[in-house]
């Protein structure tokens, strides 16, 4: 578990394919006072440390994780958003991110707006309607506030201390991200549909006073 606040900005020293899988060997400042078996998020996909060198660690990439996430095209040099696993006695900076990236989303805008500049971004419809405005996203494993959503689409506020912290500084229009909702919602969302049934209809107050809720 994570909690989508970047630790720092590594960098991808090696890719090594392997079949329909990957290796990776990863640059960073994490791998100081790691253990093989550590969790270490990469872009917002929880990867197993498998071996250690000084100031190195490497992961072992599944041909799954390789197709629905960004990872699988990385390259030698560049930059890649890290956070070691959460500890339990930790402060939870963000929100409760799993590292278990949903799919994928593309930059479709960026505009300044004060300090600010504000990220749109296009991604599938099941995916949105698991956000709602002021609620949480994890993008390429920061976390994020929604500011709007809509079928399709949503868009977040970046302050300048995100951009320069993390890889989002460094992409622009039709850049592909790493995206994972917040865990609440998805369980919250999967449970009424339980109820109902997917495709059965919307859940408005009628169908939750008819089931306890209201």
């Amino acid at each position: 578990m994570f909690t989508g606040i970047v630790e720092e900005l590594g960098k991808v020293a090696r890719v090594e394919r392997r079949g329909a899988g990957a290796r990776l060997a990863i640059d960073g400042e994490v791998a100081h006072g790691a253990a093989v078996g550590d969790s270490i998020a990469v872009n917002g996909c929880c990867l197993t440390v498998t071996d250690l060198e000084a100031g190195r660690f490497f992961v072992d990439v599944a041909p799954e994780t390789l197709r629905l996430t960004t990872l699988g095209s990385l390259r030698s040099g560049e930059r890649v958003n890290l956070e070691r696993a959460l500890r339990a006695d930790g402060r939870l900076g963000g929100h409760l991110v799993s590292g278990h990236v949903d799919s994928t989303g593309r930059i479709t805008g960026l505009r300044d707006e004060g300090n600010a500049v504000i990220y749109t971004f296009a991604a599938d419809e099941p995916l949105t309607r698991q956000m709602i405005p002021r609620g949480s996203v994890a993008v390429d494993g920061i976390s994020l506030t929604l500011i709007s959503v809509q079928p399709g689409g949503f868009a977040i506020s970046v302050i300048p201390h995100t951009r320069a912290v993390t890889t989002l500084g460094t992409k622009g229009v039709g850049a592909t991200v790493n995206l994972e909702t917040d865990l609440l919602g998805k369980y919250v969302l999967a449970y009424l549909q339980s109820l109902r049934g997917v495709g059965e209809g919307a859940v408005d107050r009628a169908f939750l006073a008819g089931h306890g809720f209201l």
